[in-house]
């Protein structure tokens, strides 16, 4: 049902927590199936130094969470505005149909945390 990349992932997510101080934090959630995700970022200079990522889901929603994190790690805010949830799905080998909208959430959460960094002129809220 899922492949090897996804359980991955899940079973050894990267980037999970929190950054004290972020300077955009987004939170998307799914009424239908509970999945709530939130990422904080650290950018400085217009590019991610730093992102992490809290999720209250099922294991793709955790996977697809980990994997938007490490893409986006190091790219420029445009870079990262440009990911869509089909470049999440195929960087995990595929999800099963079920599973697609954490991909959309993925894709969702960062372009809120990035709504939030532009919204704040990139200064971090003390």
């Amino acid at each position: 049902m899922y492949s090897e990349k996804v359980m991955d992932h899940f079973a050894n997510p990267r980037n999970v927590g929190e950054i004290e101080n972020a300077n955009a934090v987004g939170e998307v959630g799914n009424a239908k199936c509970g999945d709530i995700m939130k990422i904080y970022m650290d950018i400085e200079d217009n590019i991610i130094k730093d992102v992490k990522f809290k999720t209250f889901g099922c294991g793709a929603a955790i996977a697809t969470s980990s994997m938007a994190t490490e893409m986006v790690k190091g790219k420029t805010v445009d870079e990262a505005l440009a990911l869509t949830n089909k470049a999440v799905m195929e960087a995990l080998d595929g999800l099963p149909t079920e599973k697609i909208h954490c991909s959309v959430l993925a894709e969702e959460a960062i372009r809120s945390a990035i709504e939030d960094y532009k919204k704040r002129g990139g200064v971090v809220n003390e």
